[in-house]
């Protein structure tokens, strides 16, 4: 799959636990998270391949605002974040996303139940 964000995430095929949501941006529990304490993932509503994509420049500024906001909440409840965005053969699906997680890593990941608040979006080129 080349694009899990566009393909189930905002598709509505996969229900997610909303975290945070601006009119560009959705930032949700991870359905199978990483890390014990906190994992939310923070995704443009549009397809951007990568941070170093030219389609990236007009949506950074909402998009590092709402990453900070989540980072400034793990901080918050758990006294450390961290912040990861992957590049190349890291980035598993081709679409701009962030990771805000604290905690140590989940060795048996079990699938997260999704919450009431999932979203339905198209999404669209850039």
């Amino acid at each position: 799959m080349s694009d899990f964000y566009c393909e189930e995430v905002l598709s509505g095929r996969r229900a997610v636990d909303v975290v945070h949501e601006t009119g560009s941006v959705l930032a949700y529990h991870h359905t199978r998270p990483f890390f014990a304490d906190a994992h939310v993932v923070v995704v443009p509503k549009v397809h951007v391949a990568s941070l170093l994509d030219p389609a990236a420049e007009p949506l950074l500024p909402e998009l590092l605002a709402v990453v900070r906001t989540i980072a400034e909440q793990v901080l918050a409840a758990h006294g450390a974040a961290r912040v990861l965005t992957n590049l190349g053969r890291y980035q598993d699906s081709k679409h701009l996303h962030w990771h805000v997680y604290a905690g140590l890593e989940v060795t048996g990941r079990v699938d997260r139940a999704p919450g009431p608040s999932s979203r339905r979006i198209i999404c669209q080129p850039s």
